[in-house]
């Protein structure tokens, strides 16, 4: 019975001592000044040196098909009247997160970059196509809300369309080819580096609290600084359900899933019904739409948890397999090698 319990002892003292997705940074090379110069590279990349790529790019082209650099420049980075190659350059730069994140990972944290995708360490595509069905349901769940405000509230709580259905140009399709085929890369862009790179950044910084706020909050003020306080408040529960679902399935496979499909949804009604410009810059947002997204947010959160529960999915890592270094590291001892014991971290 003792030697029972005092097994079940070291168990315990095993397990904590595994690492969960936020704490990956953990075992990496030794420094706390490493997530701090990481996430500066990467906004650095993000919102420098990718977007000047790319208008480069722009430009190159432009020149060698006899257009006007700056006129044409000014008409395609012009997101008040975007254009479908506008869009694409714009879901291009933030799906570049996927690529810089994966290369600070490796380069500056000595971690491969698949340790960003979850802690399997891969990404779990059998959840993630199990997590964009759940979005559908979760999407059904919205719609409930939606006509429950409009019985409630009236008409007048109803979310606003133009007044009918736009016409349909060669220039929707192309948009609609670009949100259909960038959409979910752009999306999994915001995710590698709001829900990956910052929530392993943050956690082993300061603790899994801050793992999932902080990112929360900076993901929603990068969506513009002169949104709406309703809208501010709807990206933002949408980055804490986000975080909390890194956490608790141990990847990013839900985050992604929902993130594409609210992107999709929200540019094909924008095609369908509305103007895209008012949609890429800082939309104004009722109190009244934050009862439907946060039906379908929440009714998300508790259907993934209990698809990643029955599918029994894996949310810590031993450090004897993802430690990049010897030493300590932020105070926890790293593995020396494949046949030491794993040590507590403080």
């Amino acid at each position: 019975m003792t030697a029972e319990a005092g097994s079940g002892a070291a168990d315990a003292d095993i397990t904590e001592s595994w690492l969960t997705y936020d704490r990956v940074h953990l075992a990496g090379k030794p420094g706390i000044w490493r997530p701090i110069v990481g996430m500066i590279l990467l906004g650095a990349m993000t919102y420098a040196l990718v977007p000047l790529v790319a208008q480069l790019g722009v430009a190159i082209w432009l020149a060698s098909t006899g257009q006007p650099v700056l006129d044409g420049l000014e008409r395609v980075l012009d997101l008040t009247n975007p254009t479908p190659l506008g869009l694409a350059i714009v879901n291009v730069v933030i799906a570049s997160g996927i690529v810089t994140t994966w290369a600070v990972s490796r380069w500056l944290h000595g971690i491969k970059p698949r340790w960003v995708s979850s802690i399997a360490p891969r990404l779990r595509w059998g959840y993630l196509g199990a997590c964009l069905l759940l979005s559908v349901v979760a999407l059904i769940a919205a719609l409930f809300a939606s006509t429950l405000v409009t019985i409630v509230a009236g008409p007048s709580a109803a979310m606003e369309t133009e007044a009918g259905l736009n016409e349909f140009t060669r220039t929707t399709r192309n948009f609609l080819l670009v949100i259909l085929l960038l959409t979910p890369l752009q999306a999994a862009g915001e995710e590698y580096l709001f829900r990956g790179y910052l929530t392993q950044a943050f956690g082993g910084l300061l603790g899994r609290w801050a793992a999932v706020v902080i990112p929360a909050v900076l993901f929603a003020f990068a969506h513009g600084l002169g949104q709406s306080l309703p809208v501010f408040v709807d990206r933002l529960a949408f980055g804490l359900i986000a975080g909390v679902l890194v956490l608790r399935t141990g990847g990013l496979e839900a985050p992604i899933a929902m993130h594409v499909l609210n992107n999709w949804l929200a540019f094909g009604l924008t095609l369908a019904f509305g103007d895209m410009g008012t949609t890429l810059s800082a939309p104004e947002g009722r109190w009244w739409d934050l009862v439907p997204t946060l039906a379908q947010s929440l009714v998300y959160l508790g259907l993934a948890l209990l698809v990643a529960r029955s599918m029994k999915l894996g949310t810590r890592a031993d450090p004897h397999v993802l430690a990049a270094s010897s030493g300590r590291v932020y105070r926890f001892a790293s593995a020396q090698t494949p046949d030491s014991e794993p040590q507590n971290g403080s």
